[in-house]
Parts: structure tokens; C-alpha cells; sequence
């Protein structure tokens, strides 16, 4: 179908029909549930939801009967690795910049932003950073600087149409460093702007913890251990601990936590 008619046709049956699934299911619930014990009624819902999914219907059904709808649409996971060593250097600079484009309706990553950054400061990786870190000198040198890393962000994020303003996202780390402290002293210290959509976020640490009742002093190794899954990749590896990040969102979520901004608005 070539004319805009003919395609919001498509996109209202397409509505239509996931409405139609989700009714079909409820009705099938209700005309069993005086008959089936509980244990057996679970069964026949996952049967039914299995016999949607075989004419279309499982990629909705999944999502929107898995958990709690979320407040945003996307959740963009940032973990920064950042020059150190013992004791700690000044200033600290940015030199691994992982995002993770995570859905909120299905939970699921949708696209990655992944730079390396050229340190100017300190352009030397200490042996403990590159022991840290797991980034050797040959993965930073040659790499853009942060002022060219933010503006292909940017970029990033208008090609993922996260700029628009009827689109509601909103970053997310582990801990209120990244962004509280890491990102805007840099930037002030090198004289760039920081862009409004790095002025709100969730600590992942605070939602585990309003979760699950307890804080996370090892940060992901506890909130992994606390959900019993397996460590992603390495420690400090910026996407690895993005995908870590990712994946315990996943599980909460699942759980029915509804994940909220934990930063005060600047």
C-alpha cells in the first residue's frame, strides 16, 4: 500500500488485532476459571497465548502481558570508564562512552552507541586503569576527542528519533557518578555544554533498592547475586556493565517494579 490511507488502515487493523488477542485470552480465562484449579488454569493461558503467537499475535501478547507497562519508552543505559589510578589522577576523563537503547514496552535492547574517547589531559593510560578497565593504549589513541564523541551522541539520538519531544526517555546508571559528577566536570573543565537529556536519570542502585528492600554496596555484583543471574562479561568493561545493567532492568521489570527518576532536577 503506497498512500498514507492505506497504511494507518494497516496500523488500525494491526491495533485491532492485538486488541482482539488480548479480549480472546481474558474471555478464555473467565469461561474456564470455575472449572480449572489454579495451577491448571496457568497452563491453559500459557497453551492459548502459544496458539495466538502461531497467527501473529506473540511478539504483542509477550509484551504486554509480561509486566507493568513503564513511565518511558526508552531507558538509555550510559556506563562511563574514565582515566585512574592509585592514588586517584586529576582530572579524570572520559575514555570508554557505551549506550544501550533499551524498549520499554519490551524490555529489550534496540540500539548500541559505543565510543572510545582520546584522553587530552592525561593522554597516557596508567597500568592500573588498563588493569582496571581492561582498555589498552591502542583502543584510545587516535579516537575522537569527548567534544566529537557528544556531538556523534547527539547524532545518535536524533537517528533514533529519541529527540523527539512527544518520546519519553531518560538515562540510566549505575550509581549518580556518570552523571552527576564524571560527565558536567568534565565538560566544565574543557568549556563544552551539557546537553539537557544527560540533567535527568535513575540510579540503578536506588531502584534495587526501593525493589528489593536492600542497597547494593557491591553495586552490579550484589544486585546480580541478589536476582541470581550471571555476571555479564568483564567488570568495569563500560558495555559489559551496560548489558548488566540491561539485563537486571529486564528482571525487575518482569517483577512488576515501575522504575522512576532517582536525580533532582538541576
Amino acid at each position: 500500500v503506497s498512500d498514507a490511507s492505506g497504511c494507518s488502515m494497516i496500523a488500525l487493523l494491526h491495533t485491532g488485532a492485538a486488541k482482539f488477542s488480548q479480549n480472546l485470552l481474558s474471555r478464555a480465562r473467565q469461561a474456564v476459571s470455575f472449572l480449572l484449579p489454579a495451577g491448571v488454569l496457568k497452563g491453559f493461558s500459557s497453551i492459548v497465548s502459544r496458539k495466538l503467537a502461531s497467527h501473529g499475535f506473540g511478539a504483542s501478547m509477550a509484551a504486554m502481558s509480561s509486566f507493568p507497562p513503564q513511565r518511558y519508552h526508552y531507558f538509555l543505559v550510559l556506563d562511563f570508564e574514565a582515566t585512574c589510578d592509585k592514588p586517584q589522577i586529576h582530572p579524570q576523563e572520559i575514555i570508554e562512552f557505551p549506550i544501550l537503547k533499551l524498549n520499554g514496552r519490551t524490555m529489550e535492547i534496540e540500539s548500541t552507541f559505543h565510543m572510545y574517547v582520546q584522553p587530552v589531559v592525561h593522554p597516557q593510560l596508567t597500568p592500573f586503569c588498563t588493569e582496571l578497565t581492561g582498555i589498552i593504549q591502542g583502543m584510545v589513541d587516535g579516537q575522537p576527542s569527548l567534544q566529537q564523541v557528544l556531538e556523534r551522541v547527539d547524532e545518535w539520538m536524533a537517528k533514533e528519533g529519541l529527540l523527539d519531544p512527544s518520546v519519553k526517555s531518560i538515562f540510566v546508571t549505575c550509581g549518580d557518578w556518570d552523571l552527576k559528577v564524571m560527565l558536567p566536570g568534565q565538560c566544565q573543565y574543557l568549556g563544552l555544554p551539557v546537553a539537557d537529556y544527560f540533567k535527568q536519570w535513575i540510579n540503578l542502585k536506588k531502584a534495587y533498592s526501593f525493589a528489593m528492600g536492600s542497597w547494593p554496596k557491591n553495586g552490579l555484583l550484589d544486585m546480580n547475586k541478589g536476582l541470581n543471574l550471571q555476571h555479564i562479561g568483564r567488570p568495569h568493561s563500560g558495555i559489559d556493565d551496560c548489558k548488566n545493567i540491561a539485563n537486571i532492568m529486564k528482571t525487575l521489570a518482569h517483577r512488576g517494579f515501575i522504575f522512576k527518576q532517582t536525580s533532582k532536577p538541576f
